[in-house]
């Protein structure tokens, strides 16, 4: 009797070791058998974002094994951060701003493949604001969030155009004020990707145009948001990222295909969004995501030398602080 009462108890007890083993061991899974996974925008919930949300209705990520939670990013300096603290799995960041960030602080990131083949990234103002040129914004103000990729890649921009960063001066300012600070005339000119055109001139009552300074017309060899994983991740579980990739790329290629569709899409998980503000976006994405017998999301390695070289020619990075592969895992991005 005593050794049934054992047996008894020694099998309850291994079935909860088995139970809390199962649970210990499953927090990044799903009943359903999925991985969880946690994506970041760049920023925000904009028309510009919503290829991932694409990827997510569609299924994609389902069928590459994920279960995706898409939260909103406020700049690449701080997805960093939440990729490289293991807050999110996923993020996507300006490159050069990555770049940038890596060559001054060390962090347990990588990119892993090209959202944008060239750079969104810029200034925008409007008509009547005395700006049309790069040099006419020497003694004025702009607006943006500190550490955002406008601000974070200036001084490499300034140097192309040939003006003094320290003669703009930068109002710090959270992404959501931004358009009402320009429109009201409190900033001269703002920190903005080249797709935010239709948002800003929606936003001015006065019916102006909107004015963009993009960068990547002086430096037309930037890449501009890649995708970003953590090192460790891209290393040791290289098929899952290269899954990841694929299935976010995937949403990249419908939107690029359909932008109204994909503005919809936004919108089922996006209530707040403009869907015709997010189409125009997406339709201004197309030229700096699509390009001709490059593959989606290609990484090229002597061009990421090219935009090394760049950053320390413009006394941004130390010379050779950092080479491809400290910022690129270029086996695990589609080839260009």
């Amino acid at each position: 009797m005593r050794l049934r009462r054992s047996v008894v108890a020694l099998t309850a007890v291994l079935g909860l070791a088995l139970v809390s083993a199962c649970n210990s061991g499953d927090d990044k899974g799903t009943d359903s058998g999925l991985q969880k996974v946690s994506y970041q925008t760049s920023f925000g919930q904009f028309g510009r974002e919503a290829y991932a949300y694409v990827a997510l209705d569609k299924g994609y990520f389902k069928d590459a094994g994920f279960d995706v939670k898409i939260t909103p990013g406020s700049g690449t300096v701080d997805v960093m951060k939440q990729v490289a603290g293991g807050q999110a799995d996923y993020g996507i960041g300006d490159f050069t701003a990555i770049v940038i960030t890596l060559g001054k602080q060390k962090m347990p990131v990588t990119t892993v493949g090209m959202i944008h083949q060239k750079s969104m990234a810029g200034l925008m103002t409007l008509e009547g604001m005395g700006i049309t040129k790069p040099s006419d914004l020497v003694g004025k103000s702009v607006g943006d969030q500190p550490g955002s990729t406008n601000q974070v890649m200036f001084p490499v921009w300034a140097k192309a155009v040939n003006i003094d960063p320290g003669k703009v001066n930068f109002v710090a300012s959270p992404p959501p004020a931004l358009p009402a600070l320009l429109t009201s005339k409190k900033v001269d000119a703002i920190g903005q990707f080249v797709v935010g055109k239709p948002l800003i001139e929606k936003a001015d009552k006065d019916g102006r145009k909107a004015i963009m300074l993009p960068y990547g017309d002086a430096l037309p060899q930037l890449y501009g948001n890649a995708i970003l994983a953590r090192a460790d991740v891209a290393k040791e579980h290289p098929d899952q990222v290269k899954k990841f990739t694929a299935a976010l790329l995937k949403g990249l290629d419908d939107a690029m295909k359909d932008p109204a569709a994909a503005a919809e899409t936004l919108k089922k998980y996006v209530p707040t969004t403009d869907v015709g503000v997010a189409t125009e976006e997406l339709n201004l994405m197309k030229d700096y995501s699509v390009v001709k017998d490059v593959p989606l999301g290609a990484v090229d390695t002597d061009r990421v030398q090219k935009v090394i070289d760049t950053i320390v020619d413009a006394q941004q990075l130390t010379k050779g602080a950092l080479k491809p592969a400290d910022v690129v895992t270029v086996d695990l991005a589609p080839k260009g």
